[in-house]
């Protein structure tokens, strides 16, 4: 009793010590405090089939860009040789890379949104196998990038022409590679996780002259590992690839599809053990990796699992495939993004960009408009006409290219009479207004012979505008820059 009188008195002296206002010292934690504290969820709880399923929406959305890059990487570790899948599209296995010779043919469905202004090329790098090794021929005049991109399509290597990028040999290694690198390597690019997606782009004038002249120096573009290096350029004849049929079930007028629910949480681990977490999103991870771990355990929970990400498809993903229902809005209700493939935790713009235009440059290389909208705020439609007029010496502002090109409601060509899918710098025979403006007519029949030079078939149905803009200059990048109207 007398212990205890004496404690409550050192207390209330403590307490009547302190002066109003002041703050007390605070108390040391417990030597055992940090041991108490667990690295992540207990995953021997028995958990709700609800909490499972919250978790399993926000993860399909979070990763589906990662999962959509690694089912991409699956397919092309199933291409034979070098070649061109359906004989249209740039496929080689993994570690290795295919080149087009002219631009991309209307009829693929593997990647939403080509354009053909320039020729693409494609490989897929395991860099947990090897490093790999990236061959740049002198490209002169002519604009070219190679677009370089992790898992998460963020890129992490700046190769092109607005970089100042010289011919050479550079190499793409892993996060975790400590090996030597060789005499002969330009520079080294260290990605943040294992699978490389890598696609160069050179531009090419719509002439016959500039299809014949590109081919001497894309014939030196190629992709191999660091065992094959011996400093000496490696060429090909692109032209000669053969076709190669394709491993995956063709989407019809949509794209191919790339993310299926009922393996996504089977392939969601492996691909997290690839993506290390950015920095905040350690306790992402844990949380994910413990009700995927429940759920392997019990059938009923995945079976859960996997109807919230078919509802979170539908919901959520669809539609993202339309550029209204995102971006950055402009005037004339254009949008854009100021962030591509430097998306880092904005997972929203990430998904967004994935589902509706994968693999995009990102901002300093590329600036991309989108539209489905024409002044009035009306979905653009097949069944109108429509103008885009660009005032004298008030075209897109670049120092590589430019383009304005029409897809479908899918989000690719539409076959037409002209073979006409772009309009831009490529095309050697605009004709410029009296006023000195550019008008492109986009309409489903002829503006007249005189004008067929600026006229883009518009397809039946809904479709979309995009604009392009490579190499953009400072007016575009801030902003003051946005396209015109398109007006009906």
């Amino acid at each position: 009793m007398k212990f205890e009188v004496a404690v409550l008195g050192l207390i209330s002296a403590s307490v009547l010590s302190i002066s109003p206002g002041a703050v007390a010292d605070p108390l040391p934690l417990s030597p055992v405090w940090h041991s108490q504290m667990p690295d992540g969820p207990d995953t021997t709880t028995k958990i709700t089939e609800q909490y499972a399923r919250s978790v399993a929406r926000d993860a399909y959305f979070w990763a589906w860009p990662m999962i959509n890059i690694y089912n991409r990487r699956l397919a092309f570790s199933q291409s034979p040789k070098v070649g061109l899948m359906n004989g249209v599209l740039p496929f080689a296995p993994i570690n290795s890379m295919a080149m087009l010779s002219d631009y991309v043919k209307a009829d693929q469905r593997w990647v939403a949104c080509p354009n053909q202004d320039v020729v693409y090329g494609a490989g897929v790098a395991a860099l947990e196998q090897t490093p790999m090794v990236l061959q740049v021929p002198d490209f002169g005049d002519r604009f070219w990038v190679y677009q370089i991109v992790d898992i998460r399509t963020d890129s992490f290597a700046q190769l092109g022409a607005m970089y100042g990028s010289k011919p050479g040999f550079y190499l793409l290694v892993g996060p975790d590679w400590k090996g030597e690198v060789p005499k002969g390597i330009t520079k080294v690019f260290r990605a943040k996780t294992n699978t490389a997606f890598i696609v160069p782009r050179v531009f090419l004038d719509d002439t016959v002259e500039d299809r014949e002249a590109i081919q001497k120096e894309i014939s030196k573009i190629d992709m191999y590992s660091l065992g094959q290096f011996d400093g000496k350029i490696k060429e090909h004849d692109w032209r000669t690839l053969p076709a190669l049929g394709s491993p995956t079930a063709e989407g019809g007028s949509a794209e191919t599809k790339w993310v299926f629910p009922e393996t996504f949480f089977k392939q969601l681990p492996e691909v997290m053990k690839d993506a290390p977490p950015l920095p905040g999103e350690e306790a992402r991870y844990v949380q994910i990796g413990a009700v995927v771990s429940a759920a392997e355990r019990d059938p009923a929970l995945m079976a859960a699992m996997i109807e919230e990400a078919k509802k979170a498809e539908a919901d959520l993903i669809d539609p993202l495939l339309q550029f209204r229902n995102w971006g950055v809005q402009l005037d004339g209700h254009w949008s854009t993004t100021n962030n591509n493939a430097a998306f880092g935790a904005d997972y929203f713009t990430r998904t967004a960009v994935a589902k509706s235009n994968i693999l995009v440059n990102a901002p300093t290389e590329t600036k991309y408009f989108y539209q489905d909208l024409d002044a009035n705020g009306r979905r653009l439609n097949g069944a109108s006409s429509y103008k885009v007029t660009f005032p004298k010496d008030n075209t897109p502002p670049v120092h590589g290219f430019w383009s304005l090109t029409v897809y479908d409601a899918q989000h690719f060509f539409s076959p037409n009479e002209l073979g006409c899918y772009s309009l831009g710098t490529k095309n050697k025979t605009l004709k410029i207004d009296d006023d000195g403006s550019l008008t492109i007519y986009v309409q489903p029949t002829s503006p007249g012979k005189d004008l067929e030079t600026n006229w883009l078939p518009a397809p039946a149905g809904d479709f979309s505008l995009y604009l392009r803009a490579y190499w953009p200059k400072i007016e575009i990048v801030d902003g003051s820059w946005t396209p015109p109207s398109v007006r009906r």
